[in-house]
């Protein structure tokens, strides 16, 4: 990883400032709801290099295993139209031997307004057998420090995770 820790505090949370582009709208000229998959996966695979200094491929060819998406959990709160400013953060809430889940937030230009959340779960899984494998110890300890505490993970809480951050961003208006 890069030398956050070194620098100062380790960024569990990064973000990435994007312009919604016409070939991303429908007829509407709101972002098609395929696209925000997009947005929030080419926004992580960002995150990753440009804060941690991971590459996903090497880091797959390293280990022999790499993380396959198991399932997404989104919700379209409120339309990104057309030449909108976005911001799309990115954070892991959860992990375990074989699993991580990572959630994203798409919020307004002046991020007071959530348009969108995704917990998106992925499993480690092993290049050569295609079945489940536990993380290697290097991996768990980045997890460690990545993992945002703060989340109160729990599988079945999307929409209560939904209510949480909104009500977050309603008292900053305040």
């Amino acid at each position: 990883m890069k030398d956050q820790e070194s620098a100062g505090e380790l960024v569990k949370v990064p973000e990435s400032k994007l312009f919604v582009r016409f070939q991303d709208c429908d007829p509407l000229g709101h972002l098609n709801n395929v696209r925000y998959f997009d947005y929030f996966l080419n926004a992580r695979e960002e995150h990753t290099y440009k804060y941690y200094n991971l590459n996903l491929m090497e880091l797959a060819r390293q280990h022999r295993a790499n993380w396959l998406v198991t399932n997404h959990h989104i919700a379209y709160l409120r339309p990104a139209n057309l030449g909108a400013i976005i911001h799309i953060q990115t954070r892991i809430i959860h992990f375990d031997n074989t699993t991580i889940v990572i959630e994203g937030m798409m919020l307004n230009k002046d991020k007071t307004k959530l348009k969108s959340l995704l917990w998106t779960t992925m499993r480690y899984v092993s290049l050569e057998t295609g079945r489940p494998t536990d993380h290697p110890d290097d991996i768990m300890n980045m997890l460690e420090l990545l993992d945002v505490d703060e989340v109160m993970y729990d599988p079945d809480g999307f929409q209560t995770r939904i209510k949480q951050v909104t009500k977050e961003l309603k008292s900053l208006e305040d």
